[in-house]
């Protein structure tokens, strides 16, 4: 299954509420980036908020997710962050 980009934080939210699998992680990633992208934050910004220390993943996940997120950050389309229309993807 394939789900959309999220563009706000409602629709982030509504994530919340279908089934974890790789395809919605994908989709919540995409969804992150473009909102913060569309907010003007950099990635580097949201990398540091990644690697924060926090209650809910440790260190090495954290690691991992920052690197996945600079790795989505250069594939997902910002044509489609600026003009809200996603790619065939």
């Amino acid at each position: 299954m394939h789900y959309p980009i999220p563009r706000t934080l409602e629709e982030m939210t509504a994530l919340s509420q279908q089934p974890v699998n790789g395809d919605l992680v994908a989709s919540a990633i995409a969804g992150v980036i473009t909102i913060c992208r569309a907010q003007g934050h950099s990635l580097a910004q949201v990398q540091e908020w990644v690697l924060a220390e926090d209650d809910l993943l440790d260190q090495k996940t954290r690691q991992w997710l920052s690197e996945a997120v600079a790795v989505a950050w250069s594939t997902v389309d910002v044509a489609a962050v600026t003009t809200g229309r996603e790619g065939d993807r």
